[in-house]
C-alpha cells in the first residue's frame, strides 16, 4: 500500500522540480500540460443552480470495488507511515510529508484530522462548468476518481473553497506547476470546460514550467451501475 503513496509523491516531485527551475528559455517546447490547456473549451460560468453534494452520490463510495472506501484509499496513497485498525483498509494515523499546498509536515489522526482529501477540481466549481448536464455515474466517477484527489492541509483546502486556477493557487509555490497541471488533466478527461479568466492563468502558471507533464491515471469515466445519486 505504501507503495502508492511513493508513486504519488513521486509526481508532485516531477511539479516541483519544474516549477523551481522557472522560465520558458529561449529553446523550450510548451509541456503536455502546457499544450494541453489549449485543447479545453472556453465559456463562461453557468449558474450553480440544483448543486447539492448528493447530486455526485454518497461520499468516499468505494467504486474500485477493492472493499475500501476512497477517502482510505488516498491516505494511504498519499500519507507516510501509516497505520491501519482492524486489516488494511482503514487508516488510523500517518504523516502528510509534506502537504503540496504548504509545504509542511502534517500529522494525520484518525477523529482529529488535520487532513482532508481535496477535489482537485471543486465539485461545484465542476457543476458549473458542465458536470450539471451529466449524467449520475459520471459524477459519482469524479467525485471519486484518484486524478482528482489529493491528501492535503485542512486549513488552506477549506479556504479553497470551490475556486478554479484564476482565483486560488496553493501557497506553496513550487507545487502550483503540479497542481494546475492536474486540474487540467482533469477537466480534459472529464470534458470540463473552463472561462477565460482560468484558461490564462493555466497558461501563466504553466509557462513557467513548460515541461510540466500531464498526469493520467485514474477511474474510468462511468461509475458501476450500482451507485447512484440524487
Amino acid at each position: 500500500m505504501l507503495g502508492g503513496a511513493a508513486g504519488c509523491k513521486s509526481d508532485t516531485g516531477s511539479g516541483k522540480g519544474d516549477a523551481a527551475s522557472g522560465g520558458t528559455g529561449s529553446g523550450a517546447k510548451a509541456g503536455a500540460a502546457l499544450a494541453a490547456v489549449d485543447s479545453l473549451a472556453v465559456k463562461g460560468r453557468a449558474p450553480k443552480t440544483g448543486y447539492d453534494r448528493a447530486r455526485f452520490g454518497s461520499p468516499w463510495a468505494d467504486t474500485d470495488s477493492n472493499g475500501c472506501g476512497t477517502r482510505d484509499d488516498i491516505l494511504k496513497r498519499d500519507l507516510d507511515g501509516v497505520r491501519f485498525r482492524g486489516g488494511d483498509c482503514t487508516v488510523v494515523s500517518g504523516r502528510l510529508a509534506p502537504d503540496p499546498y504548504t509545504g509542511k509536515d502534517v500529522t494525520f489522526t484518525r477523529g482529529r484530522s488535520r487532513v482532508d482529501i481535496d477535489h482537485v477540481v471543486a465539485l461545484s466549481d465542476a457543476w458549473q462548468k458542465g458536470a450539471g448536464k451529466w449524467s449520475p455515474s459520471k459524477r459519482i466517477a469524479l467525485a471519486n476518481d484518484p486524478l482528482n484527489l489529493l491528501a492535503v492541509d485542512a486549513g488552506p483546502n477549506r479556504g479553497k473553497g470551490d475556486g478554479d486556477t484564476a482565483t486560488w493557487l496553493p501557497a506553496n509555490k513550487p507545487y502550483r506547476c503540479a497542481y494546475v497541471a492536474r486540474q487540467v488533466a482533469v477537466k480534459k478527461k472529464y470534458g470540463l470546460w473552463v472561462t477565460g479568466a482560468e484558461r490564462d492563468a493555466m497558461r501563466r502558471v504553466l509557462s513557467r514550467c513548460p515541461q510540466e507533464k500531464l498526469p493520467g491515471g485514474g477511474s474510468p469515466t462511468e461509475a458501476p451501475g450500482r451507485f447512484r445519486a440524487r
